[in-house]
């Protein structure tokens, strides 16, 4: 769990982080050099994750504002936000409803270091430090401070979260705890990666993907449709339902690819 308060000379340079190479793939410059050099790896082998990771990121902006402007949700709560790249989802929502409340979380200690300079100084935000893995103690957070009401529905983002969690910390189990602490109207937004589709000629580079990760601070677990649909249990998708993200609404004249590694969808507390 990440401490308030944390300079970047805190943080551990030596191990490459997913957060920082996400950041690398979307062109940022909050990384370092074991995050560059595993971020090559990478893309030598897999060229397509710089353009999953940029249309992982315009889904995000498309359902943020499919919950603003047709849903009416005036509060979100970002779980696992990641390194600020803008327009983050606060502006994106606050575009549309400025009086939108959005909350960010992450267990990281550069994201807290980021998110106090860049997400925490217009009005209508917040950033606690917080790991998925202990969902009660965020939920406990935001609502003993008053920055969720969870009387009124709430949109609740995992971009590119859970596949972090392996089979044992039961991810199913995390998203059922929050569906059951969420109000009937509440809505969730994931995206997750796959390796359905995958190809025997596929296969080399997604080895080389899974082994980068496994050496890094936290592994990745690919999963197939079955298994990422599994975790809207008691939520109704929202049309086109769990697609590659490239394929959620696309914005007229897209030039994403039509298929990424992605699955990405919206669901509905029933």
């Amino acid at each position: 769990m990440s401490e308030r308060g944390l300079t970047a000379d805190q943080i551990d340079t030596s191990v490459a982080h997913p957060a920082r190479m996400y950041d690398y793939y979307l062109g940022g410059r909050d990384n370092y050099e074991v995050d560059r050099d595993a971020a090559e790896r990478i893309i030598s082998a897999l060229p397509s994750i710089v353009d999953g990771a940029r249309a992982n990121r315009a889904f995000l902006h498309r359902a943020v504002h499919t919950l603003v402007t047709e849903h009416g949700i005036r509060q979100i709560l970002d779980i696992g936000t990641g390194i600020p790249t803008s327009p983050n989802t606060h502006e994106v929502a606050q575009s549309v409803e400025p009086t939108t409340r959005v909350v960010y979380v992450d267990n990281d200690p550069i994201v807290a270091v980021h998110a106090q300079a860049r997400l925490t100084s217009v009005g209508h935000t917040a950033f606690i430090p917080g790991d998925v893995r202990q969902l009660d103690e965020i939920l406990t957070r935001v609502d003993e401070d008053g920055l969720i009401d969870f009387s009124q529905p709430v949109g609740v983002l995992m971009l590119a979260l859970l596949h972090f969690l392996n089979d044992q910390e039961d991810p199913a189990a995390v998203v059922g705890r929050l569906r059951d602490a969420l109000p009937a109207g509440s809505y969730l937004v994931i995206s997750h990666g796959t390796r359905d589709r995958a190809t025997m000629e596929s296969f080399e580079p997604l080895a080389e993907l899974m082994d980068v990760y496994r050496h890094a601070t936290a592994a990745l677990n690919l999963r197939t449709y079955q298994q990422v649909l599994s975790f809207f249990e008691g939520f109704e998708l929202l049309d086109p339902g769990l697609v590659s993200v490239s394929a959620w609404r696309p914005a007229p004249g897209s030039t994403e690819p039509p298929w990424i590694g992605i699955y990405g969808g919206l669901g509905r507390k029933l």
